[in-house]
């Protein structure tokens, strides 16, 4: 359609009904680029705007008004995306004035990413191309959207890729990435130069037998056709000659490449092995923007693709390019004119194998990253799959998997179109060569000009060097795969740790414990989460930190044990700024007990050995004793050597944690950070693990998080959080005395535990029937929050 014909019929297809604003608004000449529907009002509520970008101005209009905005168009304009907790935020802003704002949901993001990419290439063109885009092209967000395997962004169902991570993932893969991986190849550089010159040989071995077909044609076969005997000792030589080549081709090139390919599953372990190192060294910061079953297939089937092409492909290229160079030469010898004839189909399969390559460039990136929704779709089911089966979601998950293993099918599809037509135009190409081939020898042949002896022999090379130029051809898609997961792969060894490591780390001297915070700052992004917070905590001291969620207290925690480094001030433990330490050193002296427990699968006496691999048998023992955990561990069918299963599924919740806290208790730890220790027990596992923590906390430096504020009563101290800072600091009575923060939070608590105790009590025992009252669901962003 024309992008000015605006009638009401035009309008019938938008998200919802605009005819009642009428199609006046726009000018007769104005050309629509783009539109993009946000969901959120001023006050967050939920309202849909459309937001028009036409070549003249940027329009708005909300579901309720009734008047359209309109902001004319100017160079100096931008548009600023941002999110905070959930609320995306989209502002016009020109000459450092905000002309405008909106807001929305993350789930409209990938529009609105969409939107703004449109809005400023029409600002890098001056304006002046205004017929991109119309409203055929409109489609309503949320009804044929897709989620991004990686970013899980939502991105339109008929696109491969996603606009955010088009963002972050900028930069094409080049066929020059593979030259990075010489740095995991220098260390076995020797049997390199030894495999290539095994390679040369054998590729020489394999030219000689067309080469004795000359003679064995003009000397002995079209001799004996003209009446001439055959001399058996001229021909045992040829034989003997033909038999020799073969027999030392196929010596050598067993041994080349059983070298080459010693050497490179070398390489891929080594390659498999320093990611994996290096995976490891990176901060909790990297993670939090990554998918399990993003990094998993990356260390796997990347690192197995990258092996398998320098095994196997890498070897054969090698082999084509060596036998095409030497059959080149060979031809050119004998006969330069036949030769020329020979590479004619070259220059059309060269541009071909270009555009192909291009292609498949981008294609096995599309197939990378939907290959990684299949794994993260396991990657989140396994572990889950209690909880799958708890609300009896198997059809559901199993559903899930079939689309996302679909949409592989359907990206494959796509590529496999082209790479089909491929293989078979080179085939056909080299044919019509090996054609011309013949009629051109024929004719030379019927001039005198070569015998059929050299057509012969020129024919057998000339099968070769086809064959060779269509199996290297063929690798093209090995290599762009090679060099996609390469890519992959140097993008997270080319990642810098936001926690580096320093050049020249302190020895760690004797630990006493005490931490101090000195003006330190903390931002997520633009968002700041810890101002200007100062805090001297003294060695042997105990810590509470309390506050509403939000406020600070998992992130500080973060901070101190050095999952994320402070934006400004610093932290420094025993006088000494803490990234002056080794990362490893300094968190070797902090001990770490979490709300939810992590255990690996293995033994008991291997998780609570965790910290400390070389712990005696009576180190674990005297650890779980101190832990309350001995008892229940002698329960067990095994004892210590019993399995825990996945996570540790097979324990309790409590056993589990009183495991972790063994496990603390074991490396003696002169910092103790308890975050949520007894938030998900019951009242008697409760106390059983306050029992062990007691033990832990004895003579240590602890920091413990609770929302429930009665088991932070031993606390010499609590700190107070509200919005990244300290308001209040002190002992539990004298808080209370005080009436502030932390007397409104603990009263908060008071009165909710009451009203709960008098529910109870009120409350017949009788069997409960199935809940019947609609349930009152909130309809503004704020409630949600």
């Amino acid at each position: 359609m024309t992008p000015n014909a605006f009638t009401p019929n035009n309008l019938l297809g938008l998200p919802f009904d605009w005819r009642e604003h009428g199609a006046l608004h726009f000018h007769p000449d104005e050309n629509v680029s783009a539109c993009v529907e946000v969901d959120l009002d001023e006050n967050l509520i939920f309202i849909k705007t459309l937001l028009i970008l036409t070549d003249q101005r940027v329009i708005s209009v909300n579901q309720m008004q009734k008047n359209w905005y309109s902001w004319p168009n100017d160079p100096l304009q931008t548009l600023d995306t941002s999110d905070h907790a959930g609320v995306g935020t989209l502002s016009l802003n020109a000459n450092g004035q905000r002309l405008a704002v909106w807001r929305f949901t993350l789930g409209r993001l990938a529009a609105v990413l969409r939107f703004k990419k449109e809005f400023e290439e029409q600002r890098q063109i001056g304006l002046s191309d205004g017929s991109r885009g119309s409203w055929g092209t409109l489609t309503p967000v949320g009804s044929d959207d897709a989620i991004c395997p990686v970013c899980q962004s939502p991105m339109d169902a008929a696109e491969d890729d996603c606009p955010v991570c088009a963002e972050k993932e900028n930069s094409p893969t080049s066929t020059l990435t593979l030259f990075k991986l010489w740095r995991f190849a220098k260390p076995y550089q020797g049997q390199l130069l030894l495999g290539f010159v095994l390679t040369l040989a054998a590729t020489a071995a394999t030219l000689v037998p067309p080469y004795l077909t000359m003679p064995l044609m003009d000397e002995v076969l079209i001799p004996y056709q003209n009446g001439e005997k055959i001399d058996p000792v001229t021909v045992s030589w040829y034989l003997l000659g033909l038999f020799g080549s073969a027999f030392v081709a196929w010596g050598l090139g067993w041994i080349k490449t059983y070298v080459l390919s010693l050497v490179s599953e070398r390489i891929g372990a080594d390659l498999r092995t320093t990611t994996y190192e290096h995976l490891m060294k990176l901060s909790l910061e990297y993670f939090g923007g990554r998918r399990t079953g993003d990094l998993i297939a990356r260390i796997g089937s990347e690192t197995d693709r990258i092996n398998v092409f320098l095994s196997l492909h890498l070897l054969d290229f090698a082999t084509d390019v060596l036998m095409i160079l030497m059959t080149a030469i060979i031809l050119l010898s004998i006969n330069p004119g036949l030769a020329l004839v020979t590479l004619l189909p070259l220059p059309f399969i060269a541009w071909l194998i270009h555009v192909v390559r291009e292609r498949l460039r981008t294609g096995f990136e599309k197939i990378d990253r939907v290959w990684s929704e299949v794994t993260n779709v396991l990657a989140d089911t396994i572990p889950g799959i209690r909880v799958v089966k708890a609300f009896a979601q198997e059809k559901r998950e199993a559903q899930r998997f079939d689309e996302a293993n679909k949409h592989n099918l359907a990206v494959n599809d796509r590529l496999n179109r082209v790479w089909s037509l491929f293989g078979p135009t080179v085939t056909f190409m080299t044919e019509i060569g090996l054609l011309v081939v013949w009629a051109f020898g024929i004719w030379l042949v019927s001039k005198n000009e070569i015998t059929v002896g050299v057509l012969t022999a020129f024919l057998a090379y000339i099968g070769r060097f086809y064959a060779r130029l269509d199996s290297m051809s063929r690798i093209v898609s090995s290599t762009q795969k090679a060099a996609s997961g390469a890519k992959r792969i140097f993008e997270i060894l080319d990642h810098v740790s936001s926690v580096p490591e320093p050049k020249n780390p302190r020895p760690m001297p004797d630990v006493q414990g005490r931490l101090t915070l000195t003006n330190a700052d903390f931002r997520y992004g633009n968002r700041a989460v810890i101002r200007q917070l100062s805090l001297d905590i003294a060695p042997g001291e105990m810590i509470g930190l309390v506050g509403h969620s939000g406020s600070g207290k998992s992130t500080l925690v973060n901070l101190i044990c050095r999952f994320y480094d402070v934006t400004e001030g610093h932290i420094a433990l025993d006088g000494v700024d803490i990234r002056q330490f080794s990362v490893s050193d300094y968190r070797r002296n902090i001990g770490l007990v979490l709300q939810e427990p992590f255990l690996f699968f293995g033994t008991v006496s291997e998780n609570i050995a965790y910290g400390k691999p070389e712990a005696s048998r009576l180190e674990i023992v005297a650890a779980a004793r101190a832990a309350h955990a001995h008892e229940f561990i002698l329960r067990m069918p095994q004892g210590y050597d019993s399995l825990v299963g996945e996570r540790g599924q097979g324990l309790s919740g409590g056993e589990r944690q009183r495991i972790s806290i063994a496990r603390a208790l074991l490396i003696n730890p002169r910092i103790l950070i308890l975050d949520e220790a007894t938030s998900s027990v019951d009242t008697e596992t409760e106390k059983e693990i306050q029992n062990a923590l007691d033990n832990l906390v004895r003579g240590r430096t602890t920091i413990a998080i609770a929302h429930r504020l009665s088991t932070l009563r031993k606390a010499d101290r609590l700190v107070v959080m509200d919005k990244g800072q300290i308001v209040e600091v002190g002992p539990h009575d004298d808080l209370i005395a005080a009436q502030g923060a932390y007397w409104r939070l603990y009263e908060a608590q008071q009165r909710q535990a009451e009203a709960e105790g008098a529910v109870l009590r009120e409350l017949p025992l009788v069997d409960v029937a199935p809940l019947s009252v609609p349930v009152a669901l909130p309809h503004t962003a704020k409630e949600i929050l």
